[in-house]
C-alpha cells in the first residue's frame, strides 16, 4: 500500500486556510502568537483589495523581515512586488511601511541565520521539510535560499513616528 500523495497546490491552499483561520479566530498582538506573526496587509495586484496574511516575522535594527516559503510565488509576496506600499499589525502596533523585496540568496541566508538564532526549533523543522539537515552550515542555507524570498518592512517616511500610528 502506497502513501496518499498530495500536490504542492493542495498543500499550499491548505496552508492559506490554516491562516485564514488563525487570523479571523486565534491572532490577538498581545499574545505568545502575537509576538511571532504580524498581520500584513497587501493590496492584490488584480482586485487591488486589501489582502491580510499572518506571517511569522523577525525584527532587526527596526527593520521587520517576513519570508515566503513558497518564494515568489507566494501572492503576499507577487502583491508586494506589484505595491509596495503595506500595512502592518504587530505586538509593538500598527503602522503604514515600504516593503523591499529581496531574492538575493546572501540575505536570505543571512535571515535564515537569524532565524535559526532565534528559533532553532521551529526553524530546523522548517529546514526539514525543504530537505535540509537539522543543523545546515552557511553553504546548505545559500542552496535553499533560492527557492525562498523575503521581504523587509520600514515604516513608510510619510510615517515618521512609525509604529503605532496606522489606525483604521
Amino acid at each position: 500500500m502506497t502513501g496518499v500523495r498530495r500536490s504542492p497546490s493542495f498543500i499550499w491552499r491548505l496552508m492559506r486556510s490554516l491562516n485564514q483561520r488563525v487570523l479571523r479566530r486565534i491572532y490577538k498582538p498581545e499574545t505568545k502568537l502575537g509576538s511571532l506573526v504580524l498581520l500584513l496587509t497587501t493590496t492584490g495586484r488584480k482586485s487591488g483589495l486589501p489582502r491580510v496574511t499572518p506571517l511569522q516575522y523577525e525584527e532587526d535594527n527596526g527593520v521587520i523581515y517576513v519570508g515566503a516559503a513558497r518564494g515568489q510565488e507566494a501572492d503576499w509576496f507577487r502583491n508586494v512586488v506589484a505595491n509596495r506600499q503595506v500595512e502592518v499589525q504587530m505586538k509593538a502596533g500598527r503602522f503604514h511601511g515600504v516593503a523591499e523585496p529581496i531574492t538575493d540568496p546572501a540575505r536570505i541566508a543571512d535571515f535564515l541565520e537569524l532565524r535559526l538564532k532565534r528559533h532553532p526549533q521551529m526553524v530546523r523543522a522548517m529546514l526539514l521539510s525543504h530537505g535540509l539537515l537539522a543543523r545546515p552550515d552557511r553553504a546548505h542555507l545559500e542552496q535553499l535560499a533560492p527557492k525562498l524570498a523575503l521581504v523587509a518592512i520600514r515604516p513608510d517616511e510619510s510615517n515618521r513616528e512609525g509604529i503605532k500610528q496606522c489606525e483604521g
